[in-house]
This record gives C-alpha cells, sequence and structure tokens, in this order.
C-alpha cells in the first residue's frame, strides 16, 4: 500500500507495481482477492492472534524453494510477522487515476513479492494492471 500513500506526492512522476496490489480508493481488497484462486502461500498462512506467518512447510516450498536448502530454515526462523490489519486496511486514494503507471505481472511465482505484501494471482495481478491502464510485462 505504499504506493498509494507516496505516490500522491507532487515529485512523484509515475508508478511502478512489481506483482502488487493496486487497489481503488477505499476498495475492499481481500473481497477483491477472494473472486480469484488462492494462490499456494496464502492458503498457508497460519495466524497467532493479529500476527501471520508462512507456515514452515509453505515458507521453504513456495517462498524459499529457490534458495540452497541449507539457508531455508534460517530464514523462516527469522520471518517477520504481518498485522491482520494489513489485509483489512483500505486505501483513500489511487494515485494510478492521474499518474502513468507501469506493472510487473509475476505468472510463474509461488509467493509474489515480499512475505509481508501477500501472494497475488496473476490473474489478478493482470485484473489491476488493465484496469489501471499500465504499461504491462510479465515474467
Amino acid at each position: 500500500m505504499i504506493i498509494t500513500a507516496t505516490g500522491v506526492h507532487k515529485n512523484v512522476s509515475a508508478l511502478v507495481f512489481v506483482a502488487a496490489r493496486a487497489p481503488d480508493a477505499g476498495e475492499d481488497y481481500t473481497a477483491l482477492a477472494k473472486t480469484y484462486p488462492t494462490p499456494p502461500a496464502t492458503a498457508a498462512i497460519v495466524f497467532d492472534r493479529d500476527e501471520g506467518r508462512l507456515s514452515e512447510s509453505a515458507f521453504l516450498r513456495d517462498f524459499a524453494g529457490d534458495l540452497p536448502e541449507a539457508r531455508a530454515p534460517t530464514l523462516y526462523a527469522v520471518q517477520e510477522p504481518f498485522h491482520k490489519a494489513l489485509l483489512t486496511g483500505k486505501t483513500t486514494n489511487a494515485p494510478w487515476r492521474s499518474k502513468p503507471s507501469f506493472y510487473a505481472v509475476s505468472a510463474d511465482n509461488r509467493t509474489i513479492g515480499r512475505l509481508d505484501d501477500w501472494t497475488i494471482n496473476p490473474d489478478l495481478q493482470h485484473f489491476m494492471a488493465k484496469r489501471i491502464g499500465a504499461r504491462t510485462s510479465s515474467s
């Protein structure tokens, strides 16, 4: 949601979304995401009260699957939790409505982006990119 908060600044001339959320102002992103199949890692989020993390198996398979086997467990052990509020927050503005936008769709990735950015179904990424009128590239 950082782009939506800082994207309105007068010094920002364009926006670049990399496998990221691109919500409209006031949009319920969680409801929008539920209209697409759940990515593998998203289905494996475990919560401890208000904090969420990937399960160990999902972290090793989906998030760190391309890392050396010896490194991945260490990264799992230091995984930072995210707050449940991340899933329910709504933006107050959509700077993509007034600024040129670019969107890199990650079609073959089990956990798109940083862990706290969640995972985003590639079809949802395409939908958001098209809706914002972004120049799009896929990887």
